[in-house]
């Protein structure tokens, strides 16, 4: 598959702060590529430097074979949608979308034509003459999505869009959105601190760091072989456990919880288990790891599935443990004590 964009070392520096340090990556024509990060990791700067609205300080960025050096905003095959969605509030659906095609002083009967279009494909057939405050929220954001869109641009940039909804709305415009994006076939390059929206979204994810890329990779590999310590505790939900030694292929946790980890290359400093790899009331062989009691402290329900908060008792260390979906623990109650292990593929360390 063709890359349609190519990130090439790509730095951005500020009197005395460095906002993005030597990314590299590309993007796949048609894909769906997220940035995901924390707050002020430097992927809002990252869109900004694509998009043109910020100059890079090194390295370069190609689009489609060509170099973005000292092209202007307006000249980019790209386009970009806001988290605050930038719509004109004194304008119809109709008057919004068609805006940028105005500017770009095409006929009026194509602009009829390419609004219409634009606008069945969003699923807003019917909404031309409706004021955009009189809209939904979902709607305002197909609304920004559609006059993005029918501009033709090679590559749709999506900085944090579904931030502002509410949460049942995101939910639902999560699904909209990478169904739409498929049935485009526009690249999209999304940003968001969600790691719910980018794992659900998206081909690519790119995981982002103090202005670095940490993993680049599916949404799976990232959950289930994250490369760092920093993936495996900001993508889903993990248990971490500091180690105090690592003798003959055994982990020894800082609470004392032996686990056989061997042919590690290196002296772990972290380890790192998810909730659903926990093992309750083990009945196989753990390979040499040691099964703990654990109390039970709280009981998590959400409606689809079931968590609880044990406390090791030999530690008094808390861990977040997710319950298999079958009727064995469905009479678990606070105070119940558990026994608990792990399998050694499921041990996810770090020397960082």
């Amino acid at each position: 598959m063709d890359h349609i964009l190519e990130v090439k070392d790509l730095s951005k520096y500020f009197v005395g702060f460095t906002a993005v340090q030597s990314i590299d990556f590309f993007v796949e024509e048609g894909g769906f590529f997220s940035i995901l990060g924390p707050s002020g990791c430097g992927k809002t700067t990252l869109l900004r430097m694509i998009s043109g609205f910020e100059e890079e300080s090194e390295g370069d960025i190609i689009i489609r074979g060509e170099s973005m050096k000292g092209i202007p905003p307006e000249k980019r095959p790209v386009n970009i949608v806001f988290q605050n969605l930038a719509l004109f509030p004194m304008m119809n659906v109709e008057e919004n979308v068609a805006f940028g095609l105005k500017r770009q002083k095409i006929s009026k009967t194509e602009i009829v034509t390419r609004v219409k279009e634009m606008l069945d494909r969003v699923g807003l057939n019917g909404f031309e003459k409706k004021n955009v405050t009189e809209l939904s929220g979902g709607q305002r954001q197909r609304v920004a999505i559609a006059r993005s869109l029918v501009l033709k641009p090679s590559i749709l940039l999506l900085d944090e869009p579904l931030g502002a909804l509410d949460r049942k709305l995101r939910e639902h415009m999560k699904i909209e959105l990478k169904l739409l994006q498929k049935e485009i076939g526009t690249t999209f390059i999304y940003i968001t601190h969600d790691q719910s929206e980018a794992l659900v979204m998206s081909d690519k994810v790119a995981v982002m760091n103090k202005g670095r890329f940490e993993q680049i990779d599916t949404p799976k590999n990232l959950y289930k072989n994250p490369k760092t310590s920093f993936v495996a505790g900001f993508v889903g939900e993990s248990n971490p456990f500091e180690i105090t030694s690592y003798e003959n292929g055994v982990l020894t946790t800082s609470h004392g919880w032996k686990l056989t980890k061997p042919n590690l290359d290196y002296t772990p400093l972290k380890l790192f288990i998810r909730p659903e790899a926990f093992i309750l009331n083990p009945t196989e062989d753990l390979e040499g790891i040691d099964v703990v009691e654990m109390k039970v402290k709280t009981i998590l329900f959400d409606g689809a599935n079931t968590k609880i908060s044990a406390i090791i008792t030999q530690s008094n260390d808390e861990v977040l443990i997710s319950l298999p979906q079958n009727a064995q623990f469905e009479d678990l109650k606070e105070g119940d004590m558990v026994k608990v292990g792990i399998h050694q593929d499921d041990l996810k360390c770090y020397k960082d």
